[in-house]
């Protein structure tokens, strides 16, 4: 890192002097807007090309200090072009998911910067010009918002010319229309592209294969002699930097949930690995700037080489909470069943978290619900003395299961979708069709989301054992004991929690339980669809379901107490007796991962203390080796070090810059929720 990149980050990341920079919305002349449009009963369409393009013309060129690739947020808050009293009218006929938005999807950046921004408004521009009715609104709308994003980066040229920076206003006038050239280009226009759908409403846009689709310039550059290895390293330390500059402001149950994933690696449809210079390049750029931006995600197989594993280890060691690993070998193949295009599969990105999903011309919704297997498993224990046999009780858990499952796709029924012009303009799909992304593209799936894994694991494996084949537990002093919440209960607490079998301990016993579960969960979905003709995806991530699902989730036959919180995504029981990291990624590896490849991560944290020295990262990669080589879909990993986390909660001035893992996204640890932090604390840590 040199020491203009060091001046950079002090001056956003550690002093944020460029907050002071910042105005509100109504300061910006733009609060009242919404109101307006109502009033005029404009439709929901052209309001959002008015306020993305009001936006974009309020918001002040700025040049912070040494900067070379620009834009900053002026604008503190984004005005929502829908009003609250039209919010409840919605609402009461539709299902809307989250906020409404067009979200957690990737963009078809390879394509903006192949084609540039001139090109793609002038097909929108013509499309406006020979259309009537809908059509024609939504051309101009789309139409309307990149004009307005170029005549920004228009003033950002002037006001570089005014402050006497001629590259940067040289590099602004190239990518205002037409497509870049330079490695330099290519980041300036990505990084505006980027800001311009943030300034949408349209939050979570992951960057995708950054190392695939800059890499053309990268290369262009290097063989021309423009630019040499250390300038491009410069120029891409510089683009991460800006992706935290404004994260504050991004939508997300915590700072640092807010999707900016890039994704490296992978391999092409032909099987060939498309790790490069740039991939290298990616990772030590995350290694030496330590900023919670850009999540990283790479993409590996069983014939990924362990040094590409090392590579990620160094992150892991230092604290950052990723890289996160995503197994071609299962993903591909599962992406591929479920009606993607092969070729498409092999595209695949990692959305705000974990979840799977195909850039450029794919509306899917990865996370649209999410189902507690925990709670499915405790519905049943109360109809447990109905039960001869233990496949009897099992066929009660199937059956709420499938319950569960039909009475959400009921509630998914005729979804509403704010429209979004920009992600329009930059999709494969929109233009063609002469309708908004909203209406859907080429894959219209959704993902739910199964909590509690480990839990329901654990459960089941108790009740089998003690309840049918040992019957040394009755079923009535179960059923009992967990409606009092133990209260008296002490031994069978204590034999529960630390003698029942558990998932992540290599025991075959719980492990095809664990294999049983996901299979009935993934078989729930197996022939539902969707209103848009999508399919349903399950996946075994929790997001903030593990705290929200275990509120209120009376006492579970694991010997979990009432109100105790989940295990995070795929992950062990936070009190199993650990046999180490191998023991659980064995366990974890067992069930039938291709049918519940909607995401989410097998999660393990270390003690800072194991990585003392080389060997220590090389084991690390090795472990990830191991469960992809396995059939493990996906891996994340963190470092934490306990006391330093209790004192951080004790004395967070101390530790302004603590960086944790804490469900599919890192974030600065005295930045969250406390019973997010308590979570983290209590996690399990493993040794190597």
């Amino acid at each position: 890192m040199n020491d203009r990149i060091k001046n950079l980050k002090k001056y956003t990341t550690i002093d944020k002097l460029h907050r002071g920079l910042r105005r509100s919305a109504a300061e910006a002349g733009i609060a009242e807007l919404p109101e307006d449009f109502r009033a005029a009963g404009m439709p929901f369409q052209e309001r959002a090309g008015n306020m993305l393009s009001a936006f974009l013309d309020a918001e002040k060129p700025v040049f912070l200090p040494g900067e070379k690739i620009v834009f900053t947020r002026t604008i503190k808050d984004i005005p929502d072009y829908v009003t609250p009293s039209e919010w409840e009218e919605i609402k009461k006929a539709h299902f809307v998911h989250e906020k409404g938005e067009v979200f957690n999807i990737s963009a078809d950046y390879e394509g903006i910067l192949q084609k540039g921004l001139e090109a793609r408004r002038a097909e929108f521009e013509r499309l406006a010009e020979s259309s009537g009715g809908e059509k024609k609104i939504f051309a101009e709308s789309v139409e309307k918002v990149l004009a307005a994003l170029q005549r920004l980066i228009g003033r950002y040229a002037d006001e570089a010319e005014r402050l006497g920076l001629s590259e940067e206003a040289a590099t602004l006038r190239a990518v205002r229309d037409d497509p870049p050239k330079t490695f330099r280009q290519a980041l300036q226009l990505l990084r505006a592209v980027h800001f311009a759908i943030w300034a949408s409403g349209s939050y979570h846009n992951t960057l995708g294969r950054i190392d695939q689709y800059l890499y053309p310039f990268y290369k262009s550059d290097i063989e021309s002699g423009g630019l040499d290895r250390g300038g491009a390293f410069e120029l891409l330390e510089e683009f991460f930097l800006a992706c935290n500059r404004d994260s504050d402001l991004y939508v997300g149950m915590q700072q640092g949930d807010n999707g900016q994933s890039v994704v490296l690696g992978g391999r092409n449809p032909e099987g060939k690995s498309m790790y490069n210079e740039l991939s290298e390049m990616a990772l030590n750029a995350s290694y030496e700037l330590a900023l919670i931006d850009p999540k990283i995600n790479m993409r590996v197989d069983a014939n990924t080489p362990l040094e590409i594993f090392e590579m990620g280890s160094r992150l892991t060691k230092i604290g950052l909470g990723f890289p996160q690993y995503s197994n071609d070998d299962v993903v591909i193949p599962s992406l591929a069943e479920k009606g993607y295009d092969p070729a498409d599969a092999c595209e695949y990105v990692v959305a705000a978290c974990w979840e799977f999903i195909i850039p450029k011309c794919a509306l899917d919704v990865p996370n649209i619900d999410a189902m507690s297997l925990a709670d499915c498993v405790n519905e049943c224990v109360a109809d447990l003395e109905t039960c001869e046999k233990f496949d009897d009780f099992y066929a009660l858990v199937e059956r709420e299961i499938r319950r569960r499952a039909a009475a959400m796709g009921e509630r998914h029924k005729n979804i509403f979708m704010k429209p979004s012009p920009i992600m329009s303009a930059f999709s494969q799909g929109a233009l063609e069709s002469g309708r908004d992304i909203s209406f859907g593209l080429k894959y219209n799936n959704y993902g739910v989301h199964g909590t509690g894994i480990a839990t329901a694991v654990d459960s089941l494996a108790a009740i089998k054992k003690y309840c049918f084949d040992e019957k040394s537990v009755g079923k009535r002093e179960l059923i009992d004991a967990l409606k009092s919440d133990f209260e008296g209960n002490e031994n069978l607490l204590k034999k529960l929690r630390q003698q029942a079998p558990k998932m992540g301990t290599d025991d075959d016993f719980a492990d095809a339980l664990a294999v049983r579960l996901l299979d009935s969960f993934a078989g729930a979905f197996k022939d539902m669809r969707n209103d848009r003709g999508g399919r349903y995806r399950v996946g075994t991530g929790s997001a903030m379901f593990y705290i929200a699902h275990g509120r209120g989730l009376g006492a579970t036959a694991d010997g979990r107490r009432k109100d105790e919180v989940l295990p995070a995504n795929y992950s062990p029981s936070l009190f199993i007796k650990q046999k180490g990291p191998i023991s659980v990624v064995k366990s974890f590896a067992k069930p039938h991962l291709k049918n519940v490849a909607n995401g989410g991560p097998l999660t393990l944290e270390f003690d800072s203390s194991v990585f003392r020295n080389d060997e220590s990262v090389r084991k690390l990669a090795m472990l990830v080796r191991t469960f992809i080589a396995l059939g493990g879909h996906q891996l994340q990993l963190n470092t934490v070090d306990r006391d330093k986390l209790l004192d951080a909660k004790a004395h967070p001035e101390k530790y302004p810059h603590l960086i944790v893992r804490v469900w599919g996204w890192s974030g600065y640890f005295v930045e969250l929720d406390e019973c997010y932090q308590d979570h983290v604390i209590r996690r399990i840590e493993f040794a190597l």
